[in-house]
């Protein structure tokens, strides 16, 4: 008797061990969270790149396809920028979501190097807007359509909501690979 009393007593000892170290996991905030997110809030599948400048210099990646109401994971670790850059083009309904800085971006999935002569390096120049994560370590780009309003951000310090434009030089969806 007194050795299935030792089993019991040494089992809730460490059961009473592994619940004390739950709950301190759960009060310890989650330092692995830090990224750049985008949530795509329209009603179409789009596909989008990033640019950013790295200890080498600037670099363009792509394509992640995010599909309608979701959310994609750009960057998953801190955010080691203040501005970050993001184009993305609307796979059903055509338009993009653009700006003025230029970078290069391919048809298919792709990480460029440098921001200079697209063309002549066999690479398309595209105009991505800027984010401003305002220097914090994760960030959430939401896009929405140009035809919904654009909803307040729940959060202003870590949310930016982009509405596309419906620009001519957008091409058609069935036309792009990527």
């Amino acid at each position: 008797m007194t050795l299935r009393k030792l089993n019991k007593s040494a089992w809730l000892g460490r059961a009473v061990t592994a619940a004390i170290a739950f709950c301190a996991a759960l009060a310890v905030p989650n330092l692995a969270s830090a990224e750049l997110k985008l949530c795509n809030s329209t009603a179409s599948r789009i596909g989008v790149a990033i640019g950013y400048k790295d200890k080498d210099g600037w670099v363009s990646e792509g394509w992640w396809n995010v599909d309608s109401q979701s959310c994609a994971l750009l960057i998953q670790d801190k955010l080691r920028a203040r501005f970050y850059y993001v184009y993305a083009f609307d796979y059903d309904k055509g338009g993009e979501w653009g700006g003025s800085i230029n970078m290069c971006t391919n048809d298919v999935e792709f990480t460029i190097k440098g921001i200079d002569n697209c063309d002549g390096r066999g690479f398309k120049k595209s105009g991505f807007f800027e984010v401003d994560t305002q220097e914090q370590t994760d960030w959430t780009v939401k896009l929405t359509d140009q035809s919904e309003p654009a909803p307040a951000p729940a959060d202003s310090a870590s949310n930016q909501t982009q509405a596309p434009s419906q620009a001519a030089a957008a091409t058609a969806p069935a036309t792009r690979r990527r």
